[in-house]
């Protein structure tokens, strides 16, 4: 995809969608050497401050081209769970009447509905993840650590939405120190529909069932072993939100993935546990059910599109690996041919 096309791509979609808090209309490279591994290749950041970042600044290094800022949530907005853009209300690019989810929205619609091929995020509970999967997209979170954040807590890391896993390999060869893809395709998974803590009514059995469809057409799946559970993280990541340092919960879930993942290489869950809701808030759900343990534990985790639900609603499967095992995760999603999960659907 060439700048010019983003650029028109926007114009033509974002008075509808409201992805975009600004379009640079005049964006072009920064060092005009067709050599670098990214030159021309147009992306977004996230939200008005997101051209300083870590990730963009190595982006545009490697010669890739910021279009424009994406949509975040506005003022006062219960769990982040949409975004607002210069022109409005950001919509779910395949259900208007739908939130994008968030706090990454605009970037997880922009590249959705095809305006960008790539977009950065952060993920402080799900926020690159959520989005991604309620947007039919590629969505990772890095490991804590492993790229510097300005979130002081650590619960917050960067992360990058794509539409298919050769975004995920541009990101990480051109942003990470070292990085090496890996060769072989993970094959094993163990799954988990609610990680031992998120099961009740707010856990959509559809949703469920479209992501455990997807993890067994995509990986060898076992069930996770009997007694495997992770302790509720909702406590101590709204503690060590406020300042506090992670405590027993983070120490324990850390000792447990550490364990499993001995024995598998990867962790799969639905992403969400329910499908994308209207416009006026989860109503007292958490969207970040099956996401906020990793944030609080520090592993890397990916949300790939995994299908639909009957009345078109995009689903994602969850895949978590081992600290520091970006690797493995973009692997795992080059093994999903962009769109097939969802039968060829496109918003």
């Amino acid at each position: 995809m060439e700048v010019r096309q983003a650029l028109a791509r926007i114009t033509e979609l974002d008075p509808r969608l409201c992805a975009f808090l600004d379009v640079w209309q005049d964006a072009t490279v920064a060092v005009d050497d067709p050599e670098l591994p990214l030159y021309g290749m147009p992306f977004a950041v996230k939200g008005p401050s997101g051209l300083r970042s870590y990730a963009a600044r190595r982006l545009i290094a490697a010669g890739a081209v910021a279009v424009g800022s994406t949509a975040v949530p506005g003022p006062g907005t219960y769990w982040q769970t949409w975004g607002m853009g210069a022109r409005g209300r950001t919509r779910n690019p395949y259900r208007a009447d739908r939130t994008p989810g968030g706090s990454s929205a605009g970037a997880a619609v922009a590249v959705a509905a095809g305006m960008v091929p790539l977009a950065t995020g952060t993920d402080g509970a799900g926020s690159v993840r959520i989005p991604a999967a309620w947007c039919g997209v590629f969505g990772l979170r890095t490991t804590r650590g492993l790229l510097p954040s300005p979130d002081r807590t650590g619960l917050a890391t960067a992360g990058v939405l794509g539409r298919s896993a050769a975004e995920l390999q541009a990101y990480l060869r051109c942003v990470v120190d070292g990085y090496e893809p890996v060769a072989e395709r993970p094959v094993s998974a163990v799954w988990s529909a609610d990680l031992g803590f998120a099961a009740g009514p707010d856990l959509d059995p559809e949703v469920v069932a479209v992501a455990r469809g997807a993890a067994e057409r995509l990986l060898t799946l076992t069930d996770a072993p009997e007694g495997f559970a992770l302790l509720d993280p909702k406590e101590e990541w709204a503690a060590i939100r406020g300042g506090a340092r992670p405590g027993g919960v983070a120490a324990e879930n850390t000792s447990r993935l550490a364990q499993l993942f001995t024995r598998t290489a990867l962790l799969a869950t639905p992403t969400t546990p329910f499908a994308p809701h209207g416009h006026d808030g989860p109503g007292g759900r958490f969207s970040t059910a099956l996401t906020w343990a990793f944030n609080v534990s520090g592993h890397p985790a990916l949300s790939i599109p995994a299908g639909f639900t009957r009345d078109g609603l995009p689903v994602g499967l969850q895949l978590v690996s081992d600290l520091g095992t970006e690797a493995l995760l973009a692997r795992a999603a080059a093994c999903v041919t962009p769109w097939v999960s969802g039968g060829g659907r496109r918003p």
